[in-house]
């Protein structure tokens, strides 16, 4: 080890050794999926050779083109550090990291952070990132002069293009079937898809042109034929799926309060995106799936703007981390914070908790709609154990780590289900406090959780796949409708169109429905409720 440190080394050298290290110690996840879809054999085993010849020469290029003398070693730091991350995270949840997971990073707050921690995770970085990173800082470094560096780094890229097209032509059959029929395989491979990902989101938040709120639902009104106030509670479910409510036929029985409430449940509901970053304000947002951009919806009014402009009363509270940019403008409510919630206890504040004070709230607000958000902590992982109270455990026994590779997938199903039977509970009260101001409103509830999950099946943990590749249980959600005696709506008529296939495409519109709310910007054929009334 001294030697290595007493004589001096090449750029060129350090990074093909950082190269072969990241191939054949932080692409575990990688060539795993490979294995599945190309099982050993001879020929298998020969192209899965030219496989990791092409990734290693990739990431050989990668590290030639963007590091330089002026910022290797910390450069060359940073890289390893990050690499040990991604390869902790699709080692332990298979998880991806693409553009969308590289925003849930940015906007992730403490204590989410916090439930991700483990000794698995602290051993990933120091082996993976700390230890090499401290021998490439003792390292003695040498760099061509600046006119022979360019020359020598053009023939190693120019090397690395014959080798990689050389490599894909031999093979060609392999290749083909590997690039256009098995893409999401590359989404795996650390770090260059990474990398890629970095690239594109800052390319993405750079070449937005206009900053501006762009205003929209101005003319926006509620309608004269409604003559009653309304009282409107929108809960945001996180992390909840389908096929773990009871009322969507699960074989647990997991909804028994809301089974008994006169509710309409939406069966084939399908999100936006399969993480929080993403769904919750394309929800919101009046572009749907496949017009959505998130910059693009950052600088441009949503619903709640809209019901702002029709003069109706906001609230926007929040156990999750934050809105994700949607109540940028309306009253704002943390209760992730002890001091707003008044239901914590070891570093969890729950859901409930919410509903303390809103009757009061309520109350001093004596003209105008109201309309309110809830925004759920859930079914939030991998601690599922933590997301509700003890009385809430029937199924056992539960996943009591992070780690969740370390439990059975009975184990975790147990502690997600105990979490889908307390936000049962929780929208229970929800309907609850609208029943108490039936009277002097007419009052609604619509829950949709914003996205699924993945429990382990097929190694899959967590959320966040891309939306072109997740599995179902990371897009199928759970949506509920309840309405007080006061509403007017059609239930058998509703009860029938529960059973199409919905989305939250319908979100922004329907709500505005939900509302009577008259503007140009809303569209009746994407309302949930159009010709239910």
């Amino acid at each position: 080890m001294l030697n290595l440190f007493n004589r001096t080394h090449s750029s060129r050298t350090v990074i093909i050794a950082v190269s072969f290290f990241w191939i054949f110690f932080t692409n575990f996840t990688f060539f795993n999926h490979v294995l599945k879809i190309y099982p050993p054999s001879l020929l298998n085993s020969i192209s899965i050779f030219s496989l990791t010849i092409v990734l290693l020469s990739t990431t050989i290029l990668i590290l030639t083109l963007i590091v330089n003398r002026w910022i290797f070693k910390p450069f060359m730091i940073i890289l390893l550090m990050v690499t040990a991350s991604v390869a902790y995270f699709m080692d332990s949840y298979d998880i991806v990291v693409d553009t969308h997971m590289i925003t849930n990073i940015m906007q992730t707050n403490f204590n989410e952070s916090a439930d991700l921690f483990s000794l698995k995770m602290v051993a990933y970085i120091l082996f993976l990132g700390v230890l090499p990173s401290w021998i490439v800082y003792k390292l003695q470094i040498t760099h061509l002069p600046y006119k022979k560096q360019i020359i020598s780094d053009i023939k190693t890229v120019a090397l690395i293009v014959v080798i990689v097209a050389a490599t894909i032509l031999t093979f060609s059959k392999f290749y083909t079937s590997f690039f256009r029929e098995h893409k999401p395989l590359r989404y795996y491979a650390n770090p260059s898809f990474c990398l890629y990902s970095v690239g594109k989101s800052v390319s993405d938040a750079c070449s937005y042109e206009s900053k501006e709120l762009k205003l929209i639902g101005q003319d926006a009104k509620i309608s004269s034929n409604d003559k009653n106030r309304k009282l409107i509670i929108l809960v945001v479910g996180e992390s909840a799926r389908a096929d773990h409510f009871s009322l969507n036929g699960y074989s647990r029985e997991t909804n028994p309060l809301l089974k008994k409430e006169d509710i309409i449940n939406f069966s084939d509901f399908t999100s936006c995106g399969t993480e929080t970053a993403v769904s919750v304000p394309c929800m919101f947002s009046s572009f749907g799936r496949k017009e959505y951009e998130g910059k693009k919806a950052l600088y441009t009014e949503n619903v709640l703007d809209v019901f702002t402009h029709a003069g109706a009363n906001v609230l926007w509270r929040d156990n999750n981390s934050d809105s994700k940019g949607v109540a940028l403008r309306v009253p704002y409510e943390d209760f992730k914070l002890p001091k707003n919630n008044t239901m914590c206890s070891d570093g969890e504040c729950r859901d409930e908790g919410m509903l303390v004070g809103l009757q009061k709230y309520i109350d001093a607000h004596p003209k105008g709609d109201i309309v309110i958000v809830l925004h759920q902590m859930g079914n939030h992982g991998p601690a599922y154990y933590k997301r509700y109270p003890k009385e809430f455990e029937k199924f056992t026994p539960v996943c009591k780590t992070n780690q969740l590779e370390q439990c059975t997938q009975a184990e975790i199903t147990n502690a997600y289900d105990n979490v889908i039977l307390y936000t049962d509970y929780f929208l229970s009260k929800v309907i609850g406090l609208l029943k108490q101001n039936d009277n002097s409103f007419g009052t609604a509830m619509f829950y949709v959780s914003d996205h699924g999950e993945s429990l382990g099946e097929n190694g899959l943990y967590l959320h966040g796949f891309p939306y072109a590749i997740a599995p179902d249980t990371q897009k199928h959600v759970p949506a509920v409708m309840w309405f007080g005696k006061q509403f007017k709506v059609n239930k058998d008529k509703l009860a029938k169109k529960a059973k199409e296939s919905l989305s939250h495409d319908a979100y922004f519109h329907t709500v505005l429905n939900l509302l009577d709310v008259n503007t140009t910007v809303y569209k009746p054929e994407l309302s949930i409720l159009n010709g239910i009334h």
